[in-house]
């Protein structure tokens, strides 16, 4: 009997034994490390969903902010989500819909469908396109781009509709048509800065057209709609 106690108190006393673990608050975020860009690493199983929606839209606003001011080239790349497109898509679909009723003929405007084929087949299609001339990067992150970079065709586009509330005049129509003009050069331009860089140097003007193509048909769509 003594022999069996000795031998359970050198287990316990021993000093090479010891417990090693990670406790963890429920509900409460923890932080595992940074990534190799410096992005936190968060554990998102366990925080509340308030902190998980606010931080993905401050990543879409982020994406906004890039692609208005196209310096960082990877900003749109790395973590790549389809929020934002979703977003202006439907927006620029809800704005650009033709009103369906017999006394406003005059309202030539696509249908809401139409303008969601268009812009993700249209998306799909560009990025198929880069991928057969060799493309470097995935399917999803080109759609990605392609998406937030409908963004300044959609501020040009409040913008036309903010004219459209007055007497048209061909000064007018002038203005609209600078605006959707600036609004596709910006949008192309940042393009071919987020996916420039990943196509082969002797292929990026078989890459650039259908970009180019893609955002003039959207714009057409804009300063046509009257």
């Amino acid at each position: 009997m003594d022999s069996k106690l000795d031998m359970f108190e050198d287990i316990n006393t021993s000093p090479t034994a010891s417990l090693e673990g990670d406790m963890s608050i429920p509900g409460k975020r923890t932080t595992r490390g940074t990534t190799q860009n410096g992005v936190p690493d968060y554990n998102t199983l366990d925080e509340p969903i308030r902190e998980t929606v606010l931080r993905d839209m401050r990543a879409v606003g982020i994406k906004f902010y890039h692609v208005l001011y196209p310096k960082e080239k990877s900003s749109l790349l790395r973590d790549w989500d389809l929020w934002g497109p979703l977003v202006l898509c439907t927006f620029m679909a809800t704005i650009l819909q033709g009103s369906s009723s017999a006394d406003s003929m005059a309202d030539n405007g696509p249908e809401f469908a139409q303008v969601f084929v268009i812009v993700w087949i249209g998306a799909a299609i560009v990025t198929l396109n880069s991928k057969l001339l060799g493309g470097n990067i995935s399917f999803f992150q080109s759609v990605c781009v392609l998406g937030y970079c409908l963004t300044p065709v959609a501020l040009s586009l409040i913008v036309c509709r903010i004219i459209l509330l007055s007497t048209q005049t061909r000064f007018l129509f002038f203005l609209r048509f600078v605006t959707t003009t600036l609004g596709f050069t910006w949008a192309t331009y940042a393009s071919f800065i987020f996916l420039g860089q990943s196509q082969p140097p002797h292929r990026k003007p078989l890459a650039v057209y259908p970009i180019f193509l893609f955002f003039f048909i959207i714009s057409w769509l804009v300063l046509s709609h009257n």
